[in-house]
């Protein structure tokens, strides 16, 4: 009988002050495949006295290291030698991302790519001009600079690890900024190898920091410190509040990208094919944890039978399997939690009196794998309709006319993406201006570009990320005034050239006479007396 291949377990280390440490009490936690629930990594399980240690490294590297100081264009070309290595090691990195939080394969390279070319483009970005000379009253030069925020947090979430830390690590550290990355605890291996991509290339020690732990406890830690100046965080609309809270304390600037239940309207006119295929990209893509996903199908009644019909029957053959195999379309949900989640709200939908369409179910055997889900008879106001789930269940809801489907687009706390079908240009562009969302597009669905700016209105956030936007979060605005005259102000004249002014004169130290009714108690700074003083006084 052939012996059980087991699965081989990695400890990581964290990265912090320029070092490889564990935690400092020693203590681990587990990361599993979703794939087949076997443990394939141990990584710290940081306490806040390691938090702490973190902050303060970042805190010394950035008030008195190198790396805002250095030119634009050197912390460009290291940024630029970081997305070499990313591009070198993509598959590795890609089947690592894999393991560790379900994402197909197919999707992870691409995210690699993403994230390298996130680093590229923020490394060219910051050495183009970013200030302004103004024409202003007066014989006055008045210009506007832009200089690093100082200590920055990014706490990102499990779902795109790679590619999430790309985001909010290139522009900070392109703008002269360090940064603490705190991953999602079940998934941050991607984000470890970013840190030893970065010691390779020769990033500077303290400038950038991996911290594995529990989110509670460190990232309210690192959000709450007086030594951090900036928290961007990806994640749900609660713990995004709870950080803003947290940051109001010290008045840091806090950038929050949230969720999202995003409308993806249908018209009549649509092509048919490249619409269900939108649909099913909008919502299955990433097994439907996407912040962005098209999970509210808002759809012209003029063909709702026709194209829930064709929908149901696609979504149904979609193959269902492991990450890492080539025949998969939809891998795993991340871990058990998740698909408890997605779970509960299939329940609730049917208890609300949505209909199952098809799926609903989790499918048996080791790995957190649930059926594509359709809901009909859904109405907007319904929980399903009007909650996040974050995994593969789409509700449709049938609407008539233009300005219905705007309607019960914009019915929503959300407001972070938004899709519409159609070949009338004219009648897309009135819609998509129409739509309160900060991500729209027109007969396509999830492609992301990071020249584009990316960003929520409502409870979807706070703040742009990539493009010009994005480094623009990242940086202080500073007004500069340069005088061209060389001429005094000439505000106060009165006492020009004499040792008095008005009825008031300034008493040298020596002549300093003690106050009345504390003889021994003399005054420590100038201090002014009337000219009709008496001594004493």
């Amino acid at each position: 009988m052939a012996a059980v291949q087991e699965t081989k377990v990695t400890p990581y280390q964290m990265y912090i002050g320029g070092r490889w440490v564990d935690a400092s009490n020693g203590a681990t936690s587990e990361i599993l495949d979703p794939s087949t629930e076997e443990v394939i990594a141990r990584v710290p399980k940081a306490t806040v006295a390691d938090a702490e240690t973190a902050v303060k490294a970042a805190r010394e590297a950035f008030d008195k290291g190198p790396w805002p100081r250095m030119k634009a264009v050197e912390r460009g070309d290291l940024l630029r030698r970081a997305a070499t290595r990313i591009r070198e090691r993509a598959d590795e990195l890609a089947r690592l991302e894999s393991l560790q939080m379900g994402k197909l394969f197919s999707e992870a390279i691409v995210d690699m790519s993403d994230a390298a070319h996130t680093f590229d483009y923020y490394a060219g970005l910051v050495v183009e001009a970013h200030g302004e000379t103004l024409e202003v009253p007066g014989d006055t030069m008045s210009m506007v600079v832009r200089e690093p925020i100082g200590v920055t947090v990014g706490i990102t979430p499990w779902n795109y690890p790679m590619l999430m830390a790309a985001w909010k690590a290139a522009p900070s550290l392109a703008a002269g900024n360090v940064m603490i990355l705190k991953p999602a605890s079940v998934s941050p291996l991607t984000n470890l190898e970013l840190a030893k991509i970065f010691e390779e290339v020769g990033l500077p020690e303290g400038v950038f920091q991996v911290i594995t732990g529990p989110g509670g406890e460190i990232g309210d830690y690192l959000a709450a410190s007086p030594l951090v100046d900036m928290v961007a965080f990806t994640g749900s609309v609660e713990v995004g509040k709870h950080i803003m809270r947290q940051g109001a304390e010290n008045v840091k600037k806090v950038g929050l990208e949230l969720g999202g239940k995003s409308p993806n309207i249908v018209f009549a006119d649509a092509d048919f094919e490249a619409a269900i295929d939108g649909a099913l990209v909008g919502i299955f893509a990433g097994t439907g944890e996407v912040c962005s996903a098209g999970s509210r199908l808002i759809v012209d009644r003029a063909i709702y039978d026709r194209f829930v019909g064709e929908l149901v029957s696609r979504a149904m053959a979609i193959k269902v399997g492991p990450a890492l195999d080539e025949d998969s379309e939809m891998g795993p949900l991340v871990n058990k939690q998740q698909l408890a989640t997605v779970e509960k709200y299939v329940q609730i939908g049917r208890d609300e009196g949505a209909t199952l369409a098809t799926g609903g179910h989790r499918l048996e055997g080791r790995g957190y794998y649930y059926e594509p889900t359709i809901f009909v008879d859904v109405d907007n106001k319904m929980r399903i309709a009007q909650e996040e789930i974050f995994g593969p269940v789409l509700v449709v809801i049938p609407f008539d006319g233009e300005q219905q489907a705007v309607e019960i687009a914009n019915d929503t706390i959300y407001g972070l993406a938004g899709a519409v079908w159609t070949k009338d240009v004219t009648k897309a562009m009135r819609v998509v201006k129409a739509l309160r969302a900060g991500i729209t597009w027109v007969n396509t669905y999830h492609p992301t570009y990071s020249e584009a700016p990316w960003g929520g209105y409502k409870q979807s956030g706070v703040g742009r990320e990539l493009g010009t936007y994005g480094l623009d979060e990242y940086t202080e605005v500073k007004q500069i005034n340069i005088d061209l005259t060389d001429a005094p102000m000439g505000v106060y004249q009165r006492g020009k050239d004499k040792n008095v002014a008005g009825n008031r004169r300034v008493v040298p130290l020596s002549d300093r006479r003690p106050f009345r009714g504390d003889e021994s108690k003399t005054d420590e700074s100038w201090v002014q007396f009337c000219e009709n003083c008496q001594p004493g006084l």
